[in-house]
């Protein structure tokens, strides 16, 4: 058997992946760890399914290459995806060196995403379910040949959970993990205050400047936020603009939010890099349906602009838009300020 390395979380979806793989691989576990958690899930699981566990520590990469960023972001007023970075500068990374010592061919994940072949090259493409491609937009396109995603074909993470039962993990009916795990609570402005940012309060306004209330520190907010703002405007109101000159958060109706362009900075692709005229799908969160767009313009120095076929919500700053053709993962970039909300 080929051996194979899977980052082994101790989650039930890593878990799971290790228990497909088993049946055709010699598969050994990677934990890494970041500082934000325990081995002792992983290690339950190796043993549950009889594999073999590494323990890397990445702490000193994680802290440097995701949390630094993460907080620099948000000190600069934009929203940024931390699983991006980390995919490539951390997890992966560490992941491909382990397999290389170790002679794997192979490395696997527990991500719904599946393995694909695009042009007759390798390729990713969205999963069936619970799609997570989006999130692998900026890893290393020389990764694309040696990675597996042992789930990409699930129905549903019902039926992976019923997959762990059957093989009798004990992370069959655990909670599933969170988005940013180093907050594990969610409440990130905390975070921030803890590694020394201070909140400095101003005003909250509408488009027209008038004041409608105080807030408690830019980077509590985020461009297109519409709950927990506090203020009681009398329509539905979302963030439209973090005025750092002035240190205000400003408010506007939601039809003042839709864009129907999208410029990006720091592109990379996993395939050929689009030219301006080609026709693709963007999605700019996470969840969001995807929106069938063309390449307006590129400079060949990591900029873009995407011109999309109907006007959307406009993204917050720092979050990714991400290109697909058809199920097929192009790449993506770092969505900027177009000139109104910053």
């Amino acid at each position: 058997m080929e051996q194979i390395v899977l980052g082994l979380s101790g989650g039930v979806d890593s878990a799971v992946a290790a228990g497909y793989l088993r049946e055709g691989y010699r598969v050994t576990g990677v934990y890494l760890d970041t500082g934000t958690g325990s081995p002792d899930a992983a290690r339950e699981a190796a043993a549950s399914l009889g594999i073999g566990l590494i323990v890397r520590d990445v702490r000193e990469a994680f802290e440097r290459e995701v949390v630094a960023p993460f907080a620099r972001e948000y000190a600069a007023c934009r929203t940024p995806n931390p699983c991006v970075l980390c995919n490539r500068r951390v997890k992966l990374a560490a992941l491909f060196a382990a397999a290389d010592e170790l002679g794997a061919a192979y490395v696997a994940t527990g991500h719904y995403a599946r393995r694909a072949e695009y042009r007759g090259r390798p390729a990713i493409a969205r999963a069936r379910t619970k799609d997570q491609s989006y999130m692998l937009w900026y890893i290393r396109p020389e990764w694309q040949s040696r990675l597996l995603f042992p789930l990409g074909e699930a129905a549903s993470k019902d039926e992976v959970r019923g997959t762990a039962r059957e093989l009798g993990l004990a992370a069959a009916d655990a909670p599933d993990s969170q988005d940013i795990c180093f907050v594990p609570d969610g409440d990130y402005a905390a975070f921030l205050e803890r590694r020394g940012m201070r909140p400095v309060p101003g005003d909250i306004v509408d488009g027209e400047g008038h004041v409608l209330g105080r807030h408690e520190g830019l980077f509590r907010y985020t461009v297109g936020q519409r709950r927990g703002l506090g203020v009681a405007a009398g329509e539905r109101v979302y963030v439209s603009r973090l005025d750092r000159e002035e240190n205000r958060v400003v408010l506007s109706r939601g039809e003042i939010l839709l864009r129907d362009t999208v410029r990006l900075s720091g592109t990379a692709f996993l395939q050929d890099a689009p030219a301006p005229g080609g026709r693709y799908e963007v999605k700019l969160r996470l969840g969001a349906a995807p929106v069938p767009c063309t390449v307006e313009s590129a400079d060949g120095e990591g900029g873009m602009t995407l011109r999309l076929d109907v006007p959307v919500r406009m993204a917050a700053p720092g979050q990714s838009a991400v290109l697909y053709d058809g199920d097929v993962l192009i790449g993506g970039g770092f969505i900027e300020e177009d000139g109104r909300n910053c």
